[in-house]
C-alpha cells in the first residue's frame, strides 16, 4: 500500500503543476554544426529600447558570422517594414559578404514575415528559427548584444542621442580586438585571434602597430595556402570549443525523451512572461496545463497564436492520463469544507 500511495501522490495533477522542480535542467546541449566557411552561416537579432537619435534610429540590427565571429551593427527604426530591412540586408550584408547558406534567428515579426521568407527562398538561404521562448538557440548573438550594449553604455553620457554615430567605431573595436588590446573581452578565445584576422587572414592596420619584430608579410601563392591553413585551424578550434562547452553544460543537465502521443506540462515562469498565456501573478502555476506531445505540441485553442515548438527544458512529463484526473477548479467548496455533488445527467 505504501508504494501505491507514493505513486498516487507523485501523479497528483495539482502537485505536478505547482511544486518546484529541484532536479537538473532537462535537455542536453545540442550545438549547431560548425560552419565550413566564412559568412556561410550567420546569426541575426535586434537590440531595442535605445533613446531615439536625431536621425530617428531607436534599434540596432546585429548580424554575426558564426565562423569568424565578425559582426555588423546596423542602426534601424522599429517602424521599418520588411521591404526596408530587405534593402538594408542587400546593401549592408550581401554586397559585402555574399549570400549566406543559413540564417539563425528568433521568431521576431520580421523573421517570420512572408516577405522575408520569400526573399530568402529566392536567394537560396535556409532559415533556422529558435524554439519558442528559448533565446539560448542564438546564444552567440545574445553575447555580442551584451558587449555592444556595454560599449554604447560607456559612451551614453556623452552620446545619448548620437549613439548611432558611435556604431562604426564600436564595430571596428569589436572586430579588431586582440589579446593585447581587448575591449570587453571581445578577443575570441575559441578562434585564438580577433574576428577581423579570422575573416581576412591578417591583422587590421590601425594607429597602433600590431606587427611584431621580424614578422614576415605573406604574398602570392603562400597567402592562399596560409588562408586555407587558417580556416582549418579555426574549424578545429571551434569544434574543440564546442566539445568543451557541451561537456561543461551536460554536467548540469539530464536527458529527457518524449514519445509521440505523450502528455506533457508546458512550464512557464513569471520571469518569462506568464501573462502571455493569460496567467498573471506570483502565485500562478509553474506549469500551464497538459498537452499532447509529438514533434510539436498540440496546443489548446487559446494558445493558437503561440508557436507550437518548445525546447525540452520547458516541458515536463505528465505522470497520469488526463481523463483520470478530476479538475479540482470545478469543485465549489463550502465554508464548512463540504461540497454538493451534482447528479449526473442521463444522455
Amino acid at each position: 500500500m505504501k508504494r501505491e500511495i507514493a505513486k498516487y501522490v507523485s501523479e497528483c495533477d495539482v502537485c505536478q503543476r505547482i511544486k518546484a522542480d529541484h532536479l537538473k535542467t532537462t535537455g542536453i546541449l545540442q550545438p549547431l554544426a560548425v560552419p565550413a566557411w566564412k559568412w556561410e552561416d550567420i546569426h541575426m537579432d535586434f537590440i531595442v529600447g535605445f533613446p531615439r537619435t536625431q536621425k530617428g534610429y531607436n534599434s540596432i540590427w546585429v548580424v554575426i558570422d558564426r565562423f569568424t565571429k565578425s559582426a555588423h551593427f546596423i542602426p534601424v527604426k522599429t517602424t521599418y517594414r520588411a521591404k526596408q530591412y530587405a534593402e538594408l540586408y542587400i546593401s549592408r550584408i550581401v554586397s559585402l559578404q555574399g549570400v549566406p547558406q543559413t540564417i539563425t534567428s528568433d521568431r521576431g515579426s520580421l523573421f517570420v514575415s512572408r516577405f522575408w521568407e520569400q526573399l530568402q527562398t529566392a536567394l537560396g538561404t535556409n532559415l533556422i528559427r529558435s524554439s519558442t521562448y528559448h533565446p539560448q538557440t542564438s546564444g552567440q548573438v545574445e553575447r555580442v548584444n551584451q558587449i555592444l550594449e556595454d560599449m554604447l553604455r560607456a559612451r551614453g553620457l556623452t552620446y545619448s542621442t548620437k549613439w548611432d554615430e558611435c556604431l562604426p567605431l564600436a564595430e571596428f573595436a569589436y572586430n579588431n580586438s586582440t589579446r593585447e588590446f581587448a575591449y570587453n573581452n571581445s578577443y575570441q578565445k575559441s578562434l585564438e585571434m580577433a574576428p577581423f584576422e579570422a575573416l581576412y587572414g591578417r591583422r587590421c592596420r590601425t594607429l597602433l602597430n600590431w606587427s611584431k619584430p621580424g614578422e614576415r608579410v605573406t604574398f602570392g601563392p603562400d597567402l592562399v595556402t596560409q588562408a586555407e591553413e587558417q580556416v582549418k585551424f579555426i574549424h578545429s578550434n571551434l569544434k574543440r570549443a564546442q566539445s568543451r562547452q557541451k561537456s561543461y553544460s551536460d554536467k548540469r543537465r539530464r536527458p529527457l525523451v518524449f514519445e509521440k502521443g505523450d502528455h506533457v506540462y508546458l512550464q512557464v515562469s513569471p520571469m518569462k512572461g506568464v501573462h502571455r498565456f493569460g496567467v498573471k501573478g506570483k502565485l500562478a502555476p509553474r506549469d500551464h496545463r497538459k498537452m499532447w506531445a509529438s514533434s510539436r505540441l498540440e496546443l489548446p485553442p487559446h494558445l493558437a497564436a503561440v508557436h507550437d515548438v518548445f525546447h525540452v527544458s520547458q516541458l515536463k512529463k505528465c505522470l497520469r492520463v488526463p481523463k483520470e484526473v478530476v479538475d479540482t477548479s470545478q469543485i465549489q467548496i463550502e465554508p464548512d469544507l463540504t461540497y454538493q455533488e451534482r447528479p449526473i445527467k442521463n444522455p
